[in-house]
């Protein structure tokens, strides 16, 4: 090997040895196995020799570049070693030491809701249905009252699915009142049943969600009137928001599945968001006497059975009671979040006595 080729290996052994990192072992590599290699120039001029001459010095060039490439693969098998060693130092974990505290889980916001909502008209006689989220149309719509032409039959406001059941098709149930039929079908009055569930609307912004909670009552018995529906909701929302007096307002409405249909709104101030003061009104919920049709369609005879229905969005009381801005927060997943609004499991519910 000519003296060039012997000062090229020995000092690519010596920028090897002295390569600490990856880094500078690649510094190294590129030196010399790269396009602008001191070997690969030696190999470039090749052709610049003398046919004799050029034999046998290509046969020591090729030599050389197999032994610097073994030699700065094993520099590099090395190096990687020590980096996994480094690496695995730093990340050692003394089993000996006692446990790092961790934060307590939470209940979340809606979870407490539910639970507040199912214990206040626990106490009025209210059992707790459970439905479906896949749903038929008849169910979800048909036996409510809501005709074909409906929008809220659009494609835009409801997930529809593949297949039927019963020969109708299947959707996600866009409202609890499916177990309003249920109940009235499975069971003989008089019934008082509430309904919270997960519902489903083609609708996402920060007060919106595509999957989101209701909580829908229904009342069938003889005699029923406007004046049981008004003491319910009235002794309800005061229960729950913890406002004695707050303020309760009834308005005219309109519902296919209900009549007369109202909308409730309770006092508050629109400055503060104070529940109960100020002299402004919030819509929170819709309720009405059930509409002689959809008694009709569950085998109940008008003439003998009244009721009263009510809906409220869950993720929206919760929002107004616990001071919560946007929806979208409920379903971040965020620990920090539950960890602030969240409710310590062994706590009971802040229900007002009585009720």
């Amino acid at each position: 090997m000519s003296d060039d080729l012997e000062r090229l290996r020995a000092d690519a052994v010596v920028s090897l040895s002295q390569a600490a990192d990856l880094r500078a072992w690649d510094a190294v590599r590129v030196g010399v196995l790269g396009k602008s290699g001191s070997l690969t120039a030696l190999l470039k001029e090749l052709g610049k020799a003398a046919p004799d001459e050029r034999r046998a010095r290509g046969a020591a060039l090729n030599a050389l570049r197999d032994e610097l490439t073994q030699l700065i693969e094993a520099r590099r098998m090395v190096l990687d070693e020590q980096a996994l060693q480094a690496r695995l130092a730093a990340e050692k974990l003394d089993v000996s030491l006692p446990a790092r505290p961790r934060e307590p889980g939470a209940i979340h916001p809606i979870s407490r809701t539910i639970e507040e909502m199912s214990a206040i008209f626990g106490a009025m006689g209210f059992t707790v249905g459970e439905g479906r989220d896949i749903e038929n149309d008849w169910f979800n719509f048909g036996a409510l009252n809501i005709p074909g032409h409906h929008p809220a039959r659009a494609d835009h406001d409801t997930f529809y699915l593949p297949g039927t059941r019963d020969g109708r098709p299947l959707l996600l149930r866009t409202q609890t009142s499916d177990v309003q039929i249920i109940s009235m079908l499975e069971q003989e009055p008089p019934i008082r049943v509430i309904a919270p569930g997960r519902t489903y609307r083609a609708d996402h912004d920060a007060t919106h969600s595509p999957m989101f909670h209701q909580c829908e009552g229904l009342v069938i018995d003889r005699g029923i009137t406007l004046g049981h529906l008004k003491g319910c909701l009235i002794d309800f929302l005061r229960a729950f928001f913890g406002v004695e007096q707050l303020p309760v307002r009834f308005r005219s409405s309109y519902f296919p599945f209900t009549e007369p249909s109202m909308e409730i709104d309770i006092g508050w101030n629109r400055k503060t968001g104070e529940l109960g003061g100020g002299g402004d009104w919030l819509e929170v919920l819709g309720a009405g006497m059930v509409h002689a049709k959809v008694l009709a369609n569950c085998g109940l005879d008008p003439r003998e059975w009244q009721g009263f229905a009510f809906g409220l969005g869950i993720e929206r009381f919760t929002m107004l009671k616990h001071g919560i801005s946007d929806l979208r927060t409920f379903y971040d997943g965020d620990p920090r979040w539950a960890q602030h609004y969240g409710f310590n499991p062994l706590a009971p519910a802040n229900l007002i006595e009585g009720i």
